[in-house]
């Protein structure tokens, strides 16, 4: 089996910070959410594996994945000049599948399960078509499946207006080599993409094999600033706590992770928090659910449940619920009280 992760698009959802990063590369607890994928990918022993790539974003996902050793995963690039619709991407990357049996996942969707259960159901039980899916609250944002009494898949529509099911598709679909003779006969869609739901409805009118799998644990979709937040909150649900950095006075209590280099002093954190490399904190308040990148500088600053980037700063501000950008900078005159602040890269805000 080969794996195509598709990392393009805009990430128009997530600006500014996305204006000057790929959406897939937005870290959670401090990785990349593209790498969440790529090792699920490993995990279940797949080894060979093409990135969908946009023009705008594909030279930062190749210099930051690299060829894949590090990860157990002989990678290639494909370039998607154009977001033309999931089976197209899948489409582009037929002549590296090859025929073999693949298995497609949305570079910007986090799966707490993982896909080694349901690659070795597809391996044993050998259907065309696999698919993920979990209930969710509101269906008309996501492709939505309907399932007949024995559980089969009946119909599949994409972000209908009048869901007929509350089970959403999960980034992860496995085909084998049908799919080819799927995604040549769909036709585009009305706002002219090759839908990846159309190309399996197809499979289900040919009277192919397409089976449900229900996700037993989380799954999120990152594209939107309070799904990729929660989902920061998820991960570091597991997070074990490590210190490797400087601690001096303070408290620190529950699951804590500080890297190597950084100095916390006179400070309060209340996990789970990961605080990356070279990071100096100083009397200021973390936690809970907060990731620091690497190279930060917090002082007199309170964050909670937010996610803050590589190299930003933070003087004298109390934020929650915010996502501060590589490199920007807080500081001057706050608000009374918490903040909700979203900072794109090398941004400042300087107070009153």
């Amino acid at each position: 089996m080969k794996g195509v992760v598709l990392s393009g698009g805009t990430g128009s959802r997530l600006r500014p910070i996305t204006f000057s990063m790929a959406k897939q590369l937005v870290p959670v607890a401090n990785k990349p959410i593209l790498f969440y994928g790529l090792e699920d990918l490993a995990e279940a022993g797949i080894e060979d594996v093409a990135i969908i790539i946009a023009p705008q974003t594909g030279d930062e996902i190749r210099h930051t994945v690299g060829d894949g050793s590090k990860l157990g995963l002989n990678i290639e690039y494909i370039v998607q000049d154009e977001p033309l619709g999931l089976a197209h991407a899948l489409k582009m990357a037929l002549p590296f599948v090859d025929g073999d049996d693949v298995l497609m996942y949305l570079g910007d969707n986090l799966v707490k399960q993982g896909v080694a259960d349901v690659v070795k159901d597809f391996e044993r039980d050998k259907p065309n078509c696999q698919i993920l899916l979990t209930e969710v609250e509101d269906p008309s944002q996501f492709g939505v499946a309907e399932l007949g009494p024995a559980g089969e898949v009946k119909r599949l529509v994409e972000k209908p207006s009048n869901p007929r099911s509350n089970l959403a598709l999960v980034g992860v679909y496995l085909f084998d080599q049908v799919v080819t003779e799927a995604v040549n006969s769909i036709q585009p869609s009305a706002r002219g993409e090759l839908e990846i739901t159309d190309a399996i409805q197809y499979l289900v009118t040919s009277g192919r094999d397409v089976r449900p799998s229900l996700v037993t644990g989380w799954w999120k979709d990152t594209g939107k600033k309070e799904d990729l937040l929660h989902a920061n909150e998820l991960v570091l649900t597991d997070l074990d706590g490590e210190v490797l950095g400087e601690v001096v006075e303070g408290k620190i209590r529950g699951a804590v992770r500080i890297g190597a280099g950084s100095q916390v002093v006179d400070c309060s954190i209340t996990g789970p928090v990961v605080i990356g490399d070279n990071v100096h904190l100083a009397r200021t308040t973390v936690g809970p659910n907060t990731a620091i990148g690497d190279g930060c500088r917090l002082v007199d600053t309170s964050v909670e449940e937010s996610i803050v980037l590589d190299g930003a700063e933070i003087h004298g501000w109390s934020i929650r619920n915010s996502l501060i950008g590589r490199g920007a900078t807080l500081r001057g005159a706050a608000p009374a009280g918490y903040a909700e602040v979203t900072l794109g890269e090398r941004s400042e805000i300087l107070g009153e």
